[in-house]
């Protein structure tokens, strides 16, 4: 989790997509008093994204509270040739996820939360699989492990002292 870099939203033309909204209830002496919960993902599509949790009592302000939260979450992930550098296993409590690198062409094979997530942060191929719990906070919570423990092949060639090249074909 070392290579996590925070980013400025000011800078950045950042899209928006809701994942997920639920309607919470809290009952008081009247009867049931309703809120809504929103979570939110925004990328540009290259390789910088960020999720925020947004709570309120319209579903308006719950959304817009969401992408105040991610634009102040931003990282930057990985993005090779279009699709993600590696297979790489994330967790996060019940959810567990796997991203496998796809050939061009492929698309993004992935669930709801995942493909949010997938698409914000600019990967057009990649297989993916969510094991485990199917709650869209824990699902994008574990893609984003994953994607911040993905290293870039740069790194990887210069780290072991070889070509770019001979990462690939081993």
């Amino acid at each position: 989790m070392s290579n996590i870099k925070r980013i400025k939203a000011s800078d950045l033309d950042l899209k928006e997509k809701v994942v997920a909204i639920k309607r919470v209830a809290k009952v008081v002496k009247g009867g049931r008093r309703f809120s809504f919960s929103a979570i939110v993902v925004v990328g540009n599509g290259d390789g910088v994204v960020g999720y925020g949790l947004g709570k309120a009592n319209e579903v308006t302000d719950a959304i817009t509270k969401g992408i105040d939260d991610a634009k102040k979450n931003l990282v930057r992930v990985p993005v090779h040739k279009g699709t993600v550098p590696h297979e790489q296993i994330g967790k996060f409590g019940g959810g567990h996820v796997l991203l496998k690198p796809a050939a061009q062409g492929t698309g993004v094979i992935a669930g709801g939360a995942m493909r949010a997530v997938l698409e914000s942060a600019g990967v057009h191929d990649v297989l993916a699989k969510s094991k485990g719990s199917s709650n869209p906070h824990n699902v994008v919570k574990a893609t984003f492990d994953a994607l911040t423990q993905m290293r870039e092949p740069m790194a990887v060639a210069e780290q072991r002292g070889v070509s770019l090249s001979k990462v690939f074909n081993g």
